[in-house]
């Protein structure tokens, strides 16, 4: 795989703004500048292979995956609406990925949160069909009465579901 395609599937920008980073001068690998964008690297060398943008360095990885403690006051939607998204936590480069939630934590709600770009992960962690066991604890401001715990086992609506 050539250095401008292993920079755009790590999320560095399009495959034009990957070869712009190599011609500019910021993209080394193994300490030394590169300045050919069109350099090969074997897929045996990929699994160990590290390069440095603007100084960072980064590790190739075919797949992400992340754990994030997510704070509160963020959405996990990247089209939020109220408050920031989890995707604003991220580096760029991650964001770029298309990373996914595994859970639609709201706003309101903290804890482990999983992200990846691995849409069969992401898929087999969130699909109704697969019936994943999932444990939430939750706290409330107020007690909850004896009919709340059963409606909210029968699902809850949000704004615009019917």
């Amino acid at each position: 795989m050539d250095l401008e395609r292993i920079l755009f599937t790590q999320g560095f920008g399009s495959r034009r703004q990957c070869r712009a980073l190599v011609a500019d001068g910021r993209v080394s690998v193994a300490g030394s500048l590169c300045t050919d964008a069109a350099i090969n690297i074997t897929s045996d060398a990929l699994a160990s292979f590290e390069f440095q943008v603007d100084g960072a360095t980064w590790r190739y990885r075919e797949k992400a995956y992340l754990v994030l403690n997510k704070p509160p006051r963020y959405e996990c939607s990247r089209d939020s609406q109220h408050h920031l998204s989890v995707f604003h936590l991220l580096p760029p480069q991650l964001t770029e990925r298309d990373m996914q939630c595994v859970g639609p934590l709201d706003q309101d709600t903290t804890g482990l949160l999983l992200l990846s770009d691995d849409g069969a992960f992401v898929h087999a962690f969130t699909s109704p069909k697969r019936k994943v066991a999932k444990v939430y604890l939750a706290t409330t401001r107020h007690p909850l009465d004896d009919a709340q715990p059963g409606a909210l086992r029968d699902g809850v609506l949000l704004h615009g579901e019917s």
